[in-house]
């Protein structure tokens, strides 16, 4: 007869453990342990399992050949997706609640259907009634679309084999229950046995999975960390949900490269595509205004081009304020002290503010310096040219140091019409095209200073 006992899992790492402790022993994390019950079986009943030898194969003659990929007719996805689905690949989509995981999946489940392509789409969120509404504002669906709503695994996995479907929506995993587990939906054990079980069905039977994921408030997919490194592939959709664009970042692709980025726009129709992020970042962006600054960034194969707004102001208080948006708080940090110890400013007693626009989310090194030239100029409160890019990283001992990819960075800036661009000096030696765009190199953050 069967029996549950109490048995503590790590959120993190998936470590077991018959007590609670404060730290995991396993990843070294704190108050990560929570208690779930477990069913196992009883002194004296045993368990036959038969293991049959499998042959290795030798490298030579396992097949190397490009895999099959099903175009979605969305390129910012395919971009981020390497290329296309792969069959029998194992996909997760987290992000925040309304930021537009189902509409994308849905898009793609139209898309696909409408090239006769057999997509079953399974929610244990939603009833087949408000599904077909959120679908119908997206457009016009083919009969390949099928839709099922089931929470059980063992009848999702039944209904998965006998209509054989070219790719899977799993909305959500956390929904998702194994009758050989105990405990609630949505906990540990429950989490990892659902996406062990959908990842053998999407090797055996080529079948395209894709699991929609809920996030914590860190930002991260709820669960155990262990569902990240189950699956192919692991994509997290960015962005306010108050603002209109959206960024689907690859954080984990074994079939293509990681950290790609899609820029969607959320409009009443569903999720448009933003081709030429860049143009519409710069868009309605202020002139012969302080504080503002363009900058270049590199995410995945793609330059961006956007906009750094800072102000600098006295304070109020005896402490000053430090404040930024889409930019990491402790890099903006580390750049003040910077700037006071080898530039000279005293901005201890300012207050700082660094934004950066479109609601995007950017980290950077090359970002340094337009962060440094954007709390200068609103310091001095004088405007920087507004046909002037600026990139580099900076380091502590206010030396400017090269980036990667900087032909392309200056290609970008030529492209959209700048005439200046300030960068680091070791990467004007290397470039030996010749720009139409002006060029000037700085080693340090006091030659970037004094130009203006």
């Amino acid at each position: 007869m069967a029996k549950a006992k109490q048995i503590f899992f790590c959120q993190e790492c998936g470590y077991e453990t018959s007590k609670w402790m404060g730290q995991c022993p396993g990843c070294k994390a704190w108050n990560s342990l929570v208690e779930e019950k477990v069913v196992t079986t009883a002194k004296g009943t045993t368990v036959k399992k038969t293991h049959e030898a499998k042959e290795p194969k030798s490298l030579f003659e396992v097949s190397s050949k490009e895999e099959e990929r099903i175009q979605t007719e969305i390129k910012e996805l395919d971009r981020v997706l390497g290329g296309g689905i792969v069959r029998g690949s194992l996909t997760l989509v987290g992000g925040d609640p309304g930021i537009g995981k189902s509409t994308l999946l849905l898009q793609v489940c139209r898309n696909l259907a409408n090239k006769k392509v057999k997509v079953l789409y399974i929610s244990g969120e939603e009833s087949l009634k408000q599904i077909k509404m959120r679908a119908e504002r997206l457009g016009t669906f083919e009969e390949e679309m099928y839709l099922l709503c089931e929470t059980n695994m063992e009848t999702a996995y039944r209904s998965i084999i006998k209509a054989n479907p070219d790719m899977v929506v799993i909305d959500s995993i956390q929904t998702m229950c194994s009758e050989e587990i105990s405990s609630a939906p949505g906990s540990v054990s429950q989490v990892r046995e659902v996406t062990a079980q959908l990842m053998m069905l999407a090797k055996q039977t080529g079948t395209a999975i894709f699991i929609v994921g809920h996030v914590t408030k860190e930002g991260v997919v709820a669960g155990p960390r262990t569902l990240e490194h189950m699956v192919d592939t692991v994509l997290y959709f960015e962005g306010e949900r108050h603002a209109s664009y959206r960024i689907l970042r690859g954080v984990k692709n074994r079939f293509g490269s990681t950290n790609e980025i899609g820029v969607f726009e959320m409009m009443q129709n569903g999720l448009e595509e933003v081709p030429n992020p860049s143009e519409v970042m710069l868009n309605g962006r202020p002139l012969d205004s302080s504080g503002s600054v363009v900058v270049c960034s590199i995410e995945g194969t793609r330059p961006i081009l956007i906009e750094i707004q800072a102000l600098v102001t006295d304070t109020n208080f005896g402490i000053p304020r430090r404040t930024t948006v889409g930019i990491d708080y402790n890099r903006v940090n580390l750049l003040l002290a910077v700037l006071e110890k080898r530039a000279g400013y005293q901005l201890g007693g300012c207050d700082a503010y660094v934004n950066l626009t479109g609601g995007m989310k950017l980290g950077e090194p090359a970002m340094d310096l337009g962060i440094i030239m954007a709390l200068i100029s609103s310091y001095k409160n004088r405007s920087i040219d507004p046909h002037t890019l600026i990139f580099g990283e900076v380091g502590l001992t206010g030396e400017v140091r090269g980036v990667t990819m900087a032909e392309q960075r200056v290609y970008e800036a030529q492209k959209m019409g700048f005439t200046t661009c300030i960068l680091p000096k070791a990467n004007l030696d290397s470039l030996k095209a010749n720009y139409e765009i002006k060029l000037i190199g700085v080693s340090n953050i006091k030659e970037a200073i004094d130009l203006f």
